[in-house]
């Protein structure tokens, strides 16, 4: 097995940041059980056995003040403590410390080792997977600065008002905040919710995505037999109906698929003024 994998591996049963399962193998011998072991010495993996276990589950919660906006995910095993009031009280005091720290910056390696009252994340994530009995993880966090835009959100599949199986979010600058604006903004939450755009616009995507998608769709075309001379107007087609599917701005809007989301925008904008900034999800 590659010191990568190795790595992964670890990373995955003990929920511990990158270097320290590098250097937790290092110091083993590459042994998986003593550097876990080691890592839980440390205050830095999950408890006990129950950190092997896969967690497929969860809840994803959104947070929000007048300086940040928090989107945090923590997966459990079972659907059943995932909509239990200990863990989803758990989901809630965990993202208000997220919120309080004031760090856009923070990654979650680094987020692990804030302490509360004098105990790390990770050693309350332990504590925690010891009190509900399942492997906890928690898997994603994304910190926004929204000082300089308005917010609005949505929460699908909830089970509190700020916690779901998916969050999604748009950060946006307009002249009016009245109910149309909020309303407007939670349908294209909504609608990022249920089409889950890759990326605002073309060239927001990343150039590697791009080309290796125009390299599968050429391929694709020249096997089917097509004449050389109509290969480029054919891809420029299929890519065309490409960023349709996977960019924002170029999807069907999902409440009137007779547009797409920059036509239903500018549409919006005939009497109101709404520039979308950024989005955000985080799916479950």
């Amino acid at each position: 097995m590659s010191d990568l994998s190795l790595i992964k591996e670890l990373r995955e049963k003990t929920g511990a940041g990158f270097l320290d399962c590098k250097n937790a193998l290092s110091e083993n011998d590459n042994n998986i059980e003593e550097s876990i072991d080691s890592l839980r010495k440390k205050g830095l993996a999950k408890a006990t056995k129950k950190s092997s276990r896969e967690a497929n589950e969860g809840a994803v919660g959104f947070y929000k003040n007048e300086n940040l906006s928090v989107i945090l995910k923590i997966n459990s095993e079972t659907d059943f403590s995932a909509k239990s009031d200990t863990f989803l009280d758990f989901l809630d005091s965990i993202g208000g410390i997220a919120l309080n720290i004031n760090n856009t910056n923070l990654n979650l390696d680094e987020f692990l080792k804030v302490e509360d009252n004098g105990k790390s994340i990770a050693e309350l994530l332990t504590e925690m997977i010891a009190k509900i009995g399942e492997n906890l993880i928690i898997s994603d966090l994304k910190i926004f600065d929204n000082k300089e835009v308005k917010v609005n959100y949505y929460i699908h599949n909830p089970y509190r008002k700020n916690i779901g199986k998916i969050v999604s979010a748009v950060f946006y600058s307009s002249e009016q905040e009245n109910d149309e604006v909020k309303n407007f903004s939670k349908s294209l939450c909504m609608h990022i919710a249920a089409s889950k755009p890759e990326a605002i616009d073309i060239e927001n995507l990343p150039a590697e995505l791009i080309e290796n998608e125009k390299k599968i769709q050429k391929e694709m075309i020249k096997d089917s037999g097509k004449p050389s001379n109509v290969i480029e107007k054919i891809l420029d087609g299929k890519m065309k109906k490409f960023y349709s599917e996977v960019t924002l701005l170029n999807q069907n809007f999902v409440i009137d698929s007779d547009k797409t989301v920059k036509e239903a925008i500018s549409e919006f904008n005939s009497s109101n003024n709404l520039i979308l900034q950024n989005y955000t999800l985080i799916t479950l």
